[in-house]
């Protein structure tokens, strides 16, 4: 058995599962509100499905590794258009992958030398789980950088050690960052692409949540497009990875793409071909489908903004909370251990929040997601709202309202 195994950390639901069993069943007839896991449950568009069920006499063939052609050029030309930039090329800058969840993880076994002295994986802290079994299962230690609240909780990467950049193989970002809904500067990229160069790592940029945003004339920086700006054509040492799970609605389809340096995804696809990941001819139609429309996209974003406009208000005075710049998620600040606080709200409302330290590693003796909730508006407009106003009801009856 691989002995890393060993390394890895309960996951953040299984966490919540046991926490959430302490509070005991739920007062009759009181209806469970789950706002704790981000799992889009808008529609799944209908074009999306009309495709794959145009598909499925493609099943008789093996689909290949790289992809087909026209779903790869259907990501180029989103990617060209989202971003303002030219379209990568889709031959050797774009490749399907089956979620961004598995592209992530084994992106990492593709960079990380395991064999090399005490090799470093650096993410921001919370984080998604992924960076760090990644880096474990790939022979790295996870270096952990804090969010700062005083940059809207995205971390502040000029406090991360030279000595630790110098062991640095690869960097994950996160923008629009999980939990907090930051996004990265233009000057923050600038910074990170200077040291990628001085130190030579690789940058992996999760952008799962790009296209829930809430002014349709501000949509969030990407990487590549921040790489353009900069005049870094190539895209050298970066990766920028997406999903149609939260675009599109799509969880259950479990498709998205990576891009960006051709040499990185020359050398992942080779990777690829051994790892057996080729994507469905059915998924691949779906995707084409959901990458080439926009109107389901701006919908979904609507709803959104209907649900952050009728919930903020509600919690706004009674919990330390303001509104991400991008993503579906609200990032609380709890008056008692953020853990207690949940266990002891889902016992008296239903309401299901995840703590903040459950997404979060203690590090210099601080826990920086302690004393916050993540809350994903995910349920229809309607629940969002009871869940709202159930958590008020029960932190003024509590007396627990900010000062």
């Amino acid at each position: 058995m691989n002995p890393r195994l060993d390394l890895l950390h309960p996951y953040p639901f299984e966490k919540l599962r046991k926490l959430l069993a302490e509070a005991g069943p739920l007062p009759q007839g009181l209806q469970e509100i789950p706002l704790h896991i981000g799992e889009p449950r808008h529609a799944a568009p209908a074009r999306v499905r009309d495709a794959m069920a145009q598909a499925l006499d493609r099943l008789s063939h093996y689909p290949p590794t790289k992809g087909d052609p026209a779903l790869r050029q259907a990501i180029a030309a989103w990617l060209g258009r989202r971003y303002g930039i030219p379209e990568p090329d889709a031959e050797t800058q774009v490749l399907p992958v089956l979620g961004s969840r598995e592209a992530l993880f084994a992106f990492a076994q593709l960079v990380v030398d395991g064999g090399a002295q005490a090799p470093l994986v650096v993410c921001p802290n919370p984080f998604y789980q992924i960076y760090e079994g990644a880096a474990l299962l790939a022979g790295a230690q996870p270096y952990y950088a804090p969010a700062d609240p005083a940059l809207n909780f995205s971390s502040d990467w000029s406090k991360v050690p030279a000595e630790v950049w110098q062991r640095t193989q690869l960097l994950y970002v996160c923008s629009p960052g999980n939990p907090a809904g930051s996004v990265i500067r233009l000057d923050e990229w600038r910074d990170l692409f200077a040291l990628s160069d001085r130190y030579g790592f690789v940058i992996a940029s999760d952008e799962c949540y790009s296209e829930i945003y809430p002014d349709e004339s501000r949509p969030p920086l990407g990487a590549l497009q921040a790489a353009r700006q900069l005049g870094r054509d190539d895209y050298a040492n970066l990766v920028v990875f997406s999903s149609l799970s939260k675009r599109s609605n799509l969880p259950g389809l479990r498709s998205g793409f990576v891009a960006g340096d051709a040499r990185l995804i020359g050398k992942f696809l080779l990777y690829r071909t051994y790892h057996g990941s080729a994507m469905s001819p059915i998924v691949t139609q779906g995707s084409i489908a959901a990458w080439s429309d926009e109107e389901h996209v701006i919908a979904n974003r609507a709803a959104y903004r209907a649900k952050f406009a009728a919930v903020y208000p509600i919690l706004k005075d009674v919990l330390d909370v303001q509104l991400p710049d991008a993503s579906f998620y609200l990032w609380a600040g709890t008056p008692v251990a953020d853990a207690v606080f949940a266990r002891d709200l889902y016992a008296a409302t239903g309401v299901g929040v995840l703590p903040g330290s459950f997404l979060a590693r203690e590090q210099d003796s601080v826990n920086p997601g302690a004393g916050r909730i993540r809350l994903a508006l995910v349920a229809p407009l309607e629940a969002c709202i009871e869940a709202a106003e159930r958590i008020a009801r029960y932190i003024i009856s509590r007396s627990m309202t900010p000062k």
